[in-house]
């Protein structure tokens, strides 16, 4: 979804008056160039920056005595000038006394603030002298490998203090996203001791401590001007930060929601929930979660804080069991797609949304074709139901269409996974390669759950054109892209299309309500996803 942009004198003026916060937004020019840096510079602060960092390892030309002077003079906004080594994640690949007599001289020309790694502060010591100093002095260090354990973050940041650090910075890699728990901790640590600090994981599973650093006392966090460049892997885009996520409005006592799944990058509910929050000034944050165990990740973030989570593949099933109560819908469906943490005693509620989104989507789809006289009880009723998946959402499907009256098929890769579920929904099964062979009558439904033809294989397709002639219906539960090939040919086979995005949408008026205790607006939710569309 493209988030309309206001004109930048007035997103400036909004960011200021909503801001809740003091967690700085630095955006980090990477041009090659003086040049390009100075007109990137200006973007970032049309765009409402707190401060740039001037990637001096990014230059393909370089002279120091000249170019620091000029980026520095003519910086429109507060700066932060790094060099960063190839050792430590840049691109310098250098002379180490020019790299670190730069740094000394961005240091005398009146930096805002120098980033020197703990590695060699030392020698940049011995290098300034003990000249006195105009630049605030940020000392880091970057493990591009995992995330150490609390004591060992713990001995880090009193290293970088000791070595006369005005603002510790530590970035360590996620290898699970139980790994951000651990610098959140430290944070919160340094906050409490008055210590300045720069807090952040790298990589998509850590992808959170770059959005909650604000909730935990976190001096700053990056913010691209474009998506993909990126000065360390996992960085969101400064609109993102500002627009989807409301970093601005961000503070201790914001509730954290999200996605919890993998993948889970194509989702689209932090548009929708972000934009719904903020209309209804709901003091909560919604973000992508990676997850590779979900036990594990609810075991982690057991606080009240962490309130409420949507869950899809692979997740849903295993959901179920981590939930200490479960709604018996859920429950006989056997997936949950919905977690709510009570505020009281903490306990976990899991309820399943899912069923109720797309059967009615599909019923509202059936109606306004002409391909159902029923005008009393459900359209379904009746009807030869196939459900591609044998999942979560497979399962959602199967119980709220044989719930509605219809003859459930149940069509999966593995047969033994289909026939489990036909069984218990008293359906029939067959293998997901015997789809296209199989045409008992004419005017069956037909409705895909797995992620076959999501992006970016959106090319695959779980049946072929020619069978999809024996159908009046076909629902697709992907929406990224809306219109996948599956739905492409149904339409041109002659069926009737329902799109993952009105599942989308029918599924999350429930979550919203759970996560929020106000009524969903729902002419917000389609227009926000009229516009994505």
């Amino acid at each position: 979804m493209e988030l309309v942009e206001p004109a930048v004198s007035s997103l400036n003026m909004e960011t200021e008056a909503m801001r809740k916060n003091s967690t700085l937004i630095c955006v980090p020019i990477m041009a090659e160039s003086i040049d390009q840096m100075l007109i990137d510079m200006h973007k970032a602060k049309a765009y409402g920056a707190d401060l740039v960092e001037v990637r001096l390892d990014h230059l393909k030309s370089f002279n120091p005595s000249e170019d620091i002077e000029t980026l520095i003079k003519r910086c429109p906004l507060p700066n932060l000038v790094t060099y960063r080594p190839k050792w430590e994640g840049g691109q310098y690949d250098g002379d180490e006394n020019r790299r670190l007599n730069a740094l000394r001289l961005a240091m005398e020309l009146g930096a805002d603030y120098v980033d020197v790694e703990l590695q060699v502060i030392e020698d940049f010591k011995s290098i300034r002298g003990g000249k006195p100093a105009k630049s605030k002095l940020i000392v880091s260090s970057h493990n591009y490998v995992n995330t150490p354990s609390v004591e060992d973050l713990g001995n880090l940041v009193a290293r970088i203090q000791a070595a006369g650090a005005d603002i510790v910075k530590i970035a360590t890699t996620a290898t699970d996203i139980t790994d951000v728990a651990r610098v959140f901790q430290i944070t919160v640590h340094c906050q409490v001791s008055g210590v300045p600090i720069i807090g952040l994981v790298m990589g998509e599973r850590g992808l959170m401590s770059r959005i909650l650093c604000p909730k935990f006392g976190g001096y700053l966090t990056f913010g691209t001007l474009e998506a993909g460049k990126v000065s360390a892997p996992g960085q969101p885009t400064f609109k993102d930060l500002v627009n989807l996520y409301n970093f601005r409005q961000i503070s201790h006592d914001t509730k954290v929601f999200g996605i919890i799944g993998k993948p889970v990058s194509h989702s689209k509910s932090p548009i929708l929930y972000n934009g719904s929050f903020k209309s209804v000034g709901f003091n909560g944050v919604y973000m992508h979660l990676l997850v590779d165990d979900i036990a594990s990740f609810l075991q982690t973030y057991s606080s009240t804080d962490f309130v409420g989570f949507s869950c899809t593949i692979p997740h849903k099933e295993d959901a179920l069991k981590c939930c200490e109560e479960v709604d018996p819908v859920a429950k006989s469906i056997g997936a949950v797609n919905c977690i709510i943490r009570s505020q009281t005693d903490g306990k976990i509620f899991g309820c399943n949304t899912d069923y109720v989104g797309a059967i009615t989507a599909i019923e509202d789809g059936l109606r306004g074709s002409c391909h159902t006289s029923n005008t009393t009880g459900s359209p379904l009723a009746g009807k030869l139901f196939v459900v591609i998946g044998a999942g979560g959402a497979g399962k959602a499907l199967a119980y709220g269409a044989k719930e509605k009256g219809a003859r459930v098929v149940i069509a999966n890769r593995t047969y033994d996974r289909a026939r489990e579920l036909a069984d218990i929904v008293g359906g029939d099964a067959l293998s997901l390669a015997d789809l296209d062979s199989f045409h008992p009558e004419d005017g069956m439904i037909l409705a895909n759950t797995t992620s076959i033809g999501m992006t970016p294989k959106v090319s695959d397709t779980p049946i072929s054109k020619q069978a999809l002639k024996s159908y009046t219906l076909v629902f697709d539960a992907v929406y990224t892209p809306k219109i996948t090939r599956l739905l492409r040919e149904a339409k041109e086979a002659g069926a009737t299309i329902v799109t993952g995005v009105e599942m989308f949408i029918g599924q999350a008026y429930e979550q919203f309500e759970r996560f929020t205790g106000f009524p969903a607006p729902k002419e917000l939710f389609k227009k926000i996803m009229e516009s994505y569309s």
